[in-house]
């Protein structure tokens, strides 16, 4: 559902991706884990057709993100990790608006649906200026699912969330996923990671470290007294030698 190969980003002198390669297949959810300045977040945004490649290619539901951008945006929803939402749209106003741009027709019962999932039934007329920021992150995310993607790309989504928020995204992370959307998750929280992903990109340096599955990463990066936990993955690979 989602192949990368040989990505490279560059910003004047600065090297932010690496010539990195990987794929996300149909009912995956792969996190997406590394340091600050590791190259998540770009990454996630040329998949996104945000930012362009300074070099390789990237393909959504077989659609290349630079040759055919509004056919793998159609496959595609991404929630950054501080959605910006227009301030004078009501929640309600925001789901119709994904609704006509995604062209999806007899949306109102799943719109309904998402704002009793997300608690948003009270904030239905409320604008965008105000709301917090979690509120915000429901609304994006709810909006996400609305437009019923192939793939969901994920910028630290459980920021700024209630516990409510919190269950409510992984459930149907899960559910989504076991009925074929490919799913990818940047985050910090390691607990997350292990609880909700099948598969683990661990990026450093811009160059991927691992791809595979939770339980590969812990095997190959164990230590020798037995299987190694993700916190533990996480840390061998930040204390290895920087590239030159």
């Amino acid at each position: 559902m989602i192949q990368v190969t040989d990505f490279r980003k560059v910003y004047g002198r600065t090297v932010a991706v690496d010539g990195i390669g990987f794929e996300v297949g149909a009912g995956q959810v792969v996190g997406l884990i590394g340091p600050n300045g590791a190259g998540k977040t770009t990454t996630l945004r040329a998949l996104a057709g945000i930012i362009p490649p300074t070099h390789g290619q990237l393909v959504v539901d077989g659609h290349d993100v630079v040759r055919a951008p509004l056919a793998a945006k159609r496959s595609l929803a991404f929630v950054p990790d501080d959605p910006a939402l227009f301030d004078a749209l009501t929640v309600w106003e925001h789901l119709e608006f994904t609704a006509s741009a995604y062209r999806i027709r007899d949306f109102e019962a799943q719109a309904r649906g998402l704002l009793k999932q997300f608690e948003l039934e009270a904030k239905r007329d409320a604008i965008g200026q105000e709301l917090s920021r979690g509120m915000r992150q429901k609304v994006a995310i709810a909006c996400a699912f609305l437009q019923n993607p192939r793939a969901l790309l994920f910028d630290e989504p459980l920021t700024g969330l209630d516990p409510g928020g919190i269950r409510t995204i992984k459930r149907m992370i899960r559910e989504h996923a076991a009925r074929g959307l490919a799913v990818m998750v940047s985050s910090h929280l390691l607990p997350l990671v292990e609880d909700l992903c099948t598969h683990l990109l661990l990026l450093h340096f811009g160059r991927v470290r691992f791809s595979g599955t939770i339980d590969q990463a812990r095997q190959t990066l164990a230590a020798p007294h037995g299987q190694a936990s993700l916190e533990d993955v996480f840390f061998q690979i930040m204390h290895e030698q920087e590239p030159p």
